[in-house]
Formats: C-alpha cells, sequence, structure tokens
C-alpha cells in the first residue's frame, strides 16, 4: 500500500498540470451535468415497517386522491381581550381574508371558520383551513408570498392573525455554517502551518471536493431520486474530512522536506505514509455513514450515501490533487523559519542545477537541525504526552469518569419529531401553534388518527362507530370527531384530540393505551383499526430508530474493527479504539439530553422549547461520529505504529507519535468542530441539534479520548498494546499503512536527474 501511494505521489508532482486539469474538467462535466439534468425527487419520508406508516398507506389506498390533496394551512385568528371573533364588527375583515387566500396560486380550497363552525368555546379564537392543489414541497414561494400577505391586511381589523402548517413552512432562515468552518479552518491552518499557501491548499482542495460532490448530487438527483436536501450532510461532512485529509498529507510533505528530501521526494513519501492513513480513516468513515442503509429508512439511506460519496471524492483529491498543487509551491508550502533554515542552500542549489542532498532514508530520521524544528513544533504536545506517560493511571481514570459522568443524563433519553412547538416565537408557525394551544387546548395540535378498516365487519357503519365510541370513553381523550368513511363505506378516518400536547409523555401513554385494548375493541366489533398522527408516529420512529442501533453497531464496528486490526496488526488497539468511541458518544447523548431535552443552558443556543431528541439523531451521531473518531485513531496511532515498527519502546513510541501528529489531530479537530459548529448558527432547533451533537462529540473524542484515554491505556499496555496471535498475523494481508517498505528501498535519485522540463517547472513554481 504505502510502495503504491508513493508512486502515485511522485506521478502526481511530477504531472501536475495533467492531474490539475484532469481534476478542472471531471469538475466541469460534473457541473454541465447538473445543469442539465431533471428536476430532482422528493426524499422519501416513508417509515417502511411501522403501524403509523402502514395507517397512512392505507388511507392512500382506500380513500383515493387523498395524498393528492396536498399540503394544507391554518389560519388562526385570535379576538383581543373580552372579545369574541364571532362579532358582527370582524365578520367583514374574516370574509375578506377568506376570500383573498381562495383566489391565491395553488390553493384548492378555504374553509370559512364561522360557517365551518371551528371556533373555541369561549368564542376567542378559530381557524381557517386553506387546502394546496400541490403537496409540501411544490408550494412555490409565491402561494406562501399571497398567504403572508393576506395575513398581514387582516391584522389591520385589530385580531391577532397568524398562520401554521405545512404549507407556511418555507426554507429554514440560512445560518453561516459553511462560511464560519472555512473561516475558521482558515485561521487554524494558518496557525498550525504558519504559511498562506500551506493554509490555502487544504482549502483549495476541500472546496473542489464539496463542488463536485453537491453538482453530483444533483446530476444524479432525478434517475436515484434523491433530492439536494441529501446534499446537507454530505457538505457538512465533505468540508471536514477535505480539510482534514489535506491537512495530514501537507503536514506530512513539510516533515519530509525538513528531514532534507527534495520537493518530489517528500511528496511522494508523505502520500505513501500519511495516504495511507487518510485512505483507512476515509474507509472507516464510508462504512460508518454507508451503513445507515441498514436501517431500512430510505431518507437515511440516501443521505448516508451521499455523505459517503463526498469522503471517496475527498480521499481521491487528497492522494492526487494535493501532491500535484504541492508541485505548483513546493518551496512557498514550508513555514518562514524552515526556508530560510537548512532547505534554503538546497534549493538554491538546485536552481544553479546541482543536486540536492540525499533523500534520508524513513528509519534513520530527521538531522539535528530538522529534529529540533520537529520538537519545538510539537512542543505542548510532547509535554503532555510526557505527562501521560508518567501518570497513565490518573490521566485515565480522568478521562473515564468526566466522558461517564457526562452521559448520566443519556439514560432519561427521549426521541420524538420536534414540530412547530419546537420553532422560535418569532416565526408566525409556533405563534399560530401557541395559540391554537390556548384555545382549544394543547392537545389540538396533534390529534391521533385512527383507521378503521371494517371490511370484515357484519355492519361496517355499526362497527366504525362502535370504535369510535371506545375512543370517546378513553381516558385522556377530549373529544373525537365524526368518522369520514370512503367511497366504498367500509373504512373509515377518526381524529381524537388528546387532552395532552403531542411530544407530552401523557399523550404517548394514551397512545400506547389505546393500542393496548384493541384487541378487545376488534373482537367486539369485527374491524382492525391503527392509529397514526403526529404522536403516535413519533413513538413508532423512535422504537425504529431504538431497534436498529444494535444491528447497525454490530455491522459498522464489526468492519471497522476488522479493518483496524489489518491496519494496526493488534487485537487490543481496535478495542480500545471502539471503547473510546462509546465513551464520548455516550458524552454527547448526555450533552444533547442535558441542554435540547431538559433545558438545562438552552437559553444559550438560543432553543426556546425543549422536548424530545430527534428520533434519528442517535443513529446519526453514532454513524458520523464513529468513521471521524477512527480518523483520529488513524492519524494518531498510525505514527506511533510506525515509531514501534522502526524500532521505539512502545512508551516511548507514545511521545514520538505526539510529536508529529499531536497539532495535527487538535487542528483537524477544531477546524471539523467549528464546520459542525457553523451548523448551529441556523434557526431550526433541528439543526442546532445536529450541529450541536456533532461538534461536541468531535471535541470529546479528539480532546479527551485520543489526547488522554487513548495514550494513557497504550502506555499501561506497554508491548502487549502490539499483540497479536502469530496464526491470525500470518492470515492478515499486509498493507504496509507505516510506510516501512519505504525505509527499505533505495533512495531516490536527487532532482538533479529530473529531465529538463520538469526541473524547469519545478524552479519556475
Amino acid at each position: 500500500m504505502a510502495t503504491l501511494l508513493y508512486r502515485l505521489g511522485r506521478g502526481a508532482f511530477r504531472r501536475r498540470r495533467w492531474v490539475t486539469l484532469a481534476w478542472a474538467a471531471v469538475v466541469l462535466g460534473v457541473v454541465l451535468g447538473a445543469m442539465s439534468a431533471g428536476e430532482a425527487g422528493d426524499d422519501s419520508d416513508s417509515m417502511p415497517g411501522i403501524e403509523s406508516q402502514h395507517a397512512f398507506d392505507l388511507i392512500n389506498e382506500r380513500f383515493p386522491g387523498a395524498e393528492a390533496e396536498g399540503a394544507d394551512a391554518r389560519i388562526v385568528l385570535v379576538a383581543p381581550d373580552g372579545r369574541q371573533v364571532t362579532a358582527s364588527e370582524y365578520r367583514a375583515a374574516i370574509d375578506t381574508l377568506v376570500a383573498e387566500v381562495a383566489d391565491g396560486p395553488q390553493v384548492a380550497a378555504v374553509s370559512d371558520p364561522l360557517d365551518a363552525a371551528t371556533v373555541s368555546q369561549d368564542g376567542s379564537t378559530a381557524y381557517a383551513t386553506v387546502t394546496y392543489e400541490v403537496t409540501e414541497d411544490n408550494v412555490t414561494d409565491a402561494g406562501r408570498a399571497d398567504l403572508t400577505a393576506a395575513v398581514e391586511r387582516a391584522r389591520t381589523s385589530g385580531l391577532t392573525v397568524e398562520a401554521g402548517g405545512g404549507a407556511v413552512a418555507g426554507e429554514p432562515p440560512a445560518g453561516i455554517g459553511e462560511f464560519l468552518g472555512i473561516g475558521v479552518a482558515a485561521v487554524v491552518l494558518l496557525i498550525t502551518f504558519g504559511s498562506l499557501a500551506a493554509a490555502g491548499l487544504p482549502l483549495i482542495t476541500a472546496v473542489v471536493g464539496v463542488a463536485l460532490t453537491l453538482a453530483s448530487i444533483v446530476a444524479l438527483g432525478s434517475a436515484l431520486g434523491m433530492s439536494t436536501a441529501s446534499g446537507d450532510l454530505a457538505m457538512m461532512i465533505g468540508i471536514a474530512v477535505g480539510v482534514d485529509y489535506a491537512l495530514l498529507v501537507v503536514s506530512r510533505y513539510r516533515e519530509e522536506r525538513a528531514e532534507g528530501h527534495d520537493a518530489r521526494e517528500a511528496a511522494g513519501l508523505a502520500v505513501g505514509t500519511a495516504g495511507s492513513a487518510v485512505v483507512f480513516a476515509g474507509l472507516t468513515v464510508v462504512i460508518a455513514l454507508a451503513g445507515l442503509s441498514v436501517i431500512g429508512v430510505p431518507s437515511l439511506t440516501k443521505m448516508g450515501l451521499a455523505a459517503a460519496g463526498a469522503v471517496v471524492i475527498a480521499v481521491l483529491i487528497t492522494l492526487t490533487l494535493v501532491p500535484a498543487l504541492c508541485g505548483f509551491w513546493p518551496d512557498a508550502l514550508l513555514a518562514r523559519r524552515v526556508g530560510k533554515g537548512r532547505s534554503a542552500p538546497s534549493a538554491r542549489r538546485f536552481r544553479k542545477g546541482r543536486s540536492t542532498p540525499p533523500a534520508r532514508r524513513l528509519r534513520g530520521g530527521p538531522g539535528r537541525g530538522a529534529a529540533r524544528r520537529t520538537r519545538e513544533a510539537g512542543a505542548w504536545s510532547v509535554r503532555w504526552a510526557r505527562f501521560v506517560q508518567r501518570r497513565p493511571v490518573p490521566v485515565l481514570l480522568g478521562s473515564a469518569v468526566l466522558l461517564g459522568a457526562l452521559a448520566v443524563p443519556a439514560l432519561d433519553l427521549r426521541l420524538g419529531m420536534p414540530g412547530d412547538e419546537a420553532k422560535p416565537t418569532s416565526t408566525t408557525e409556533r405563534r399560530a401553534y401557541d395559540a391554537l394551544a390556548d384555545g382549544f387546548g394543547p392537545g389540538f395540535n396533534g390529534p391521533l388518527t385512527v383507521v378503521v378498516d371494517a371490511r370484515q365487519a357484519d355492519d361496517p357503519r355499526s362497527a366504525v362507530a362502535a370504535v369510535s365510541d371506545r375512543l370517546a370513553a378513553t381516558a385522556g381523550v377530549v373529544s373525537v370527531a365524526p368518522p369520514r368513511f370512503n367511497a366504498a363505506k367500509d373504512t373509515a378516518v377518526i381524529q381524537a384530540v388528546p387532552a395532552t400536547a403531542p411530544t407530552s409523555e401523557r399523550t404517548e401513554e394514551l397512545v400506547h393505551t389505546i393500542r393496548d385494548e384493541r384487541h378487545a375493541t376488534e373482537s367486539a366489533t369485527g374491524a382492525t383499526f391503527e392509529v397514526t398522527g403526529t404522536t403516535a408516529l413519533n413513538i413508532d420512529v423512535a422504537r425504529k430508530m431504538t431497534d436498529a442501533l444494535i444491528p447497525y453497531l454490530l455491522v459498522v464496528v464489526g468492519l471497522a474493527f476488522l479493518l483496524l486490526l489489518v491496519v494496526f496488526r493488534s487485537v487490543l488497539v481496535p478495542l480500545k479504539a471502539a471503547l473510546g468511541f462509546l465513551l464520548s458518544v455516550g458524552a454527547s447523548f448526555g450533552a444533547l439530553v442535558t441542554i435540547f431535552q431538559n433545558g438545562h443552558g438552552a437559553g444559550l443556543l438560543g432553543v426556546e422549547e425543549t422536548g424530545p431528541v430527534m428520533s434519528t439523531m442517535p443513529l446519526m451521531l453514532v454513524g458520523i461520529v464513529f468513521g471521524l473518531a477512527m480518523d483520529y485513531q488513524v492519524f494518531l496511532v498510525s505514527r506511533m505504529r510506525e515509531a514501534v515498527v522502526h524500532g521505539e519502546r512502545p512508551a516511548e513510541a507514545v511521545v514520538t507519535g505526539f510529536r508529529h501528529s499531536g497539532r495535527v489531530v487538535t487542528a483537524a479537530a477544531v477546524i471539523m468542530t467549528s464546520v459542525f459548529a457553523g451548523f448551529m448558527t441556523g434557526g431550526e432547533t433541528l439543526l442546532k441539534m445536529v450541529g450541536f451533537g456533532l461538534a461536541v462529540a468531535v471535541l470529546f473524542d479528539a480532546f479527551v479520548v485520543r489526547m488522554a484515554f487513548v495514550p494513557a491505556v497504550l502506555v499501561l499496555l506497554g508491548e502487549r498494546a502490539w499483540w497479536l496471535p502469530r496464526r491470525l498475523d500470518r492470515l492478515l494481508p499486509r498493507v504496509d499503512v507505516e510506510g516501512e517498505a519505504l525505509g527499505r528501498r533505495t533512495p531516490a535519485p536527487a532532482l538533479a536527474a529530473v529531465p529538463d522540463t520538469d526541473r524547469q517547472d519545478t524552479v519556475r513554481a
């Protein structure tokens, strides 16, 4: 592996113009394909295998056109204190509002709240239902603007008028996620490298990778049924890993130059060693993201595959485009003090046509000057590694106790899908939600939908009526709407309004009660029924996600364990990596529950309403963080493994790994955290939750697990850390991530032996 990548890096450096042009052609071709591609389909929100989804499917089957009725909205009208919306002084304003909305684009019908009797008992609140001819995703901005304008005009009558529902919610307020992440990355890279060229190169390649990924998603969206929404996660992951992988290779390139290698040789060695770590780190991320497909949720599968594609592109760009760009700026990538140090005379001799010093073998290590510069660059990380080396037990116990304590709130984790109640009070959707809850009760915003299949009943109408009576008699149900039959009169839909809010635990208990008593009801009536609606759907999705978590972990962790077993040729190192991951992800869940569910510190993040954690969050967090955690594992421990292979004692190899990779891992973690934290600047609570969860997970894993827990365990294990049964050692393939084969090879010829054209290109660069 190392030898193959070494040749790839040298070849890309030498043929840098062709490599750069090839990538430019690929990006241009994919962008043109995206521009000519058909409109992407909607991401499927279906959840196969759950009762709520089966109930929706039954409605669509027995009520033809129900799904095609499309989006709807509710216009909520609230009279001033002490007045009623039914007063004659408001009649004209309500009539005008209904007429204006009915004339809007894509509107199929509007109910008059006074004629439809959708007025609260005290007369203070009423609502009008707006039905559209298209689905929520196809409501145009013009349609939403027309509704908003009509609502604004109605407010001049003295009524409080708000609008909610799926047709009202447009795109959430955009944050500065990508820009913040790239901005912080630029600052961190500049501090890390001390060179504008070295700081800019990872950013350039990351942007190229993300642009290619997003264009590919658009180009393939129509054929694969993948909408641009699948690109959100791909963009987030693509920026993070694109910068991190290029950072690792550029950092190794600078190290090899400091050891006295010429530019092309340094590029080859960087790709042969750090590039090997990038390949296997990328494979772990791809396994974790592509593994989301085992859950059986179409939207998660598409998101995972799109993000995995972004990682593959980032790896390919790192192995080819990064060394090619190094060829254009071979000396500009070096820090100022290095450029004026030992490498500067070599560059001058090269420009005069004389050869550079022979390349040093990897086993031999750097010269004194290079070693001194390496120690200076990693001084803080070496001091920390020495501290861990002297006190491994307190560091191990401290990191484990800290993460364990942070994980305790996760024991109370509740899953659901926050709705309008989680939006800021500055939005009309949230104000409409609150007005309906005040006027009609908290359960009005999340009625239970009961679908009754009476085909097998002797008298379908009587059977449906009996089911409706039993629902009305259930404790916790405040009202039951008259059944709505289909054309064949053998299936009915019943709306039951609970006494509590959709996300309340009491409402969840009500759903369980109705389902538990279902057998007796079905036996007495001869009809079957299923329960769906907001609360029931949350319950079913949460159960599906929970049930899928263990199989998902077994698949992903199992495959990653085998991969790390091959990479590190050790049984205990992959086990330690998995244990550290469980600590960091547990602490992340605890932080999510503390803020977004229990509300402690929620105001600091702009979260106005707490509630259950998003149902898909655990699987997304586990998948993404596992892949990224293994990134840091490979980056850091591969250098320790390299030192062990080259003859260092295990305890000293820990220090060597930190000397060379500690600063790189720290910079990568800060960049990745800033990318994820940037998505918390959006207005949606769900985006804040995703950004926060990923950001704190990376912080815990990089700075507590990989910087404290991992080295402490390795120091305590000593030689045993690298133990591998002999029989297994013979069976496993040798991939040579540590570049041992490169240390045994014949030194590469000096740059003076390079053909004149290539040499002149390097001089001009």
